[in-house]
């Protein structure tokens, strides 16, 4: 018998504010969702606003106990892969809701877009509904599910996957399984990518053409495309979507320039580039309810001396110094400035609010990366080294070709892998890791290749996480096992 269950987020009754509050207003009232602009409105809350970097980066390697940093649940639980006691911004909980409420967000657009009395006139309304209802989605059934299987799927227990507005304060769902996820995830991402139209977002602003940065423009679509078939092990296609946003005759000038311009930033320039709109290397931002800004390098169980080593010397394939300008506390945190806080009023005149963070959910550099990785698993050696050698000219110090380029001599030698393949992939995986540092995006790649995690405390007593162990995939909310019915993940 199958499970339903009640998915339990703030969306069933209210959307985040956004859009003038439309959807707090009577039921007829937010009928009169008839216009582009409205539903455009309406489809800036249909992104997270609640950040994974947070616990994805201490459930990862890239974090120690840094003894003196500041204590936080919301770090301690995940280091200890303890399921999460914190319900608030930056836990997986927060996250879960915040997935969920722009899923309604993008449900309730395209409920009105179908009852127009033209719904192709909304087509780029359409095709961006479609893509972040197929990303939130995305980004849950990674977090609160197996990674992707292709010989487990069918089996494995998955999201629950909404198409329909919510109207009331609890609805029973089917979790289904993680295929059914992906193949929704699919059906929602070829469907609405050929209608996103980068020219719909122009009047958004006085500063339209930067806004479109935290919408699914063209460019966004194809990247998000590239990473859902590279978890989805479909390397032909990651291939061609990513192709479809890198300039195949300048790559290296679309990666952000850390061997000249941002060598000159002060740490506090630094953080209001990294995740501005007009760096053409962010692809899609999200502007996100989360202490991140200020504690990504304050936290205890954070980056330190002894993986800083690992990431940039130990298990460098560049045989060079990164450009990356890095930075350390008196607690032990090392650090690379990406991020700042903004902090939001309740009011005009009110002294409390929110704490936010402007976040980069997909970038140039992580669409080449992926496009090496895929080439390397498709065998096509030399050509996954030649990206490799693109993304190395812009992050190495003094870079020179003949010292610095990756061969597979030096990628044997330093992993002592004589698999060619295999040793590709590593050292991708170490390019990613060091470039995504404080971005969450090494615990997706611990996933997909089921690599094991050791964390150590300061006094010296170990745990591993193996290959499948299940305390890999994060458990479903509480309230949603408790008050709804649905399956706990097997701990």
């Amino acid at each position: 018998m199958k499970k339903k269950v009640s998915i339990l987020f703030a969306a069933t009754v209210v959307l985040m504010t956004g859009c003038n509050d439309f959807l707090s207003e009577t039921p007829d009232n937010r009928a009169s969702l008839d216009s582009k602009e409205k539903i455009a409105e309406l489809l800036v809350t249909a992104y997270p606003e609640a950040n994974y970097i947070p616990f994805c980066e201490a459930l990862s390697d890239n974090v120690e106990d840094n003894f003196g940093g500041t204590e936080d649940v919301t770090n301690g639980d995940p280091w200890f892969w303890r399921d999460a006691s914190a319900t608030w911004q930056d836990s997986p909980e927060f996250y879960w809701n915040g997935c969920y409420t722009a899923i309604a967000a993008a449900n309730h657009a395209l409920r009105a877009i179908r009852q127009s009395n033209d719904s192709t006139f909304y087509d780029a309304q359409k095709g961006e509904a479609l893509l972040a209802r197929a990303y939130s989605h995305f980004m849950l059934v990674s977090l609160f599910a197996k990674m992707y299987d292709p010989q487990t799927a069918t089996g494995d227990q998955g999201i629950p996957y909404v198409t329909d507005p919510e109207t009331v304060s609890l609805k029973l769902y089917d979790r289904k399984t993680v295929a059914y996820v992906y193949a929704m995830i699919e059906k929602d991402l070829t469907e609405g990518l050929p209608l996103i139209d980068d020219h719909a977002y122009e009047g958004s602003g006085t500063n339209g053409a930067n806004l479109a940065r935290f919408h699914f423009t063209r460019a966004a679509s194809h990247a998000f495309a590239t990473r859902f078939y590279l978890f989805k092990k479909e390397y032909d296609k990651v291939i061609e979507h990513a192709n479809a946003v890198l300039n195949v005759n300048d790559i290296p000038s679309m990666l952000r320039p850390w061997t000249t311009t941002y060598r000159t930033l002060t740490s506090n320039e630094l953080t209001l580039t990294y995740t501005r709109s007009t760096e053409k290397a962010n692809l899609l931002l999200c502007d996100t309810q989360s202490n991140w800004g200020t504690s990504f390098n304050q936290l205890r169980y954070s980056t330190g001396a002894v993986r800083r080593a690992e990431m940039f010397f130990l298990n460098n394939p560049a045989a060079g110094n990164y450009a990356y300008s890095t930075y350390y506390t008196n607690t032990g945190v090392n650090f690379v400035f990406k991020f700042r806080e903004h902090f939001v009023r309740t009011g005009m005149n009110a002294s409390t609010g929110y704490s936010y963070a402007i976040i980069p959910l997909f970038s140039v550099e992580e669409v080449l990366l992926s496009r090496a990785e895929a080439l390397a698993m498709q065998v096509q050696l030399h050509e996954a080294l030649d990206d490799m050698n693109r993304f190395i000219s812009m992050r190495v110090l003094n870079y020179d070709p003949k010292v610095n380029n990756v061969t597979f001599n030096r990628l044997y030698n330093l992993y002592e892998e004589t698999d060619n393949k295999k040793a590709i992939v590593r050292g991708i995986l170490e390019l990613r890791r060091v470039e995504f540092l404080h971005e969450g995006l090494r615990w997706f790649d611990i996933l997909r290749h089921k690599i094991p995690v050791t964390h150590t405390s300061y006094d010296g007593q170990s745990l591993t996480l193996g290959p499948n162990d299940p305390r890999r995939t994060l458990q479903i909310p509480a309230e949603a096992i408790s008050v709804g019915g649905l399956n706990p993940n097997p701990r």
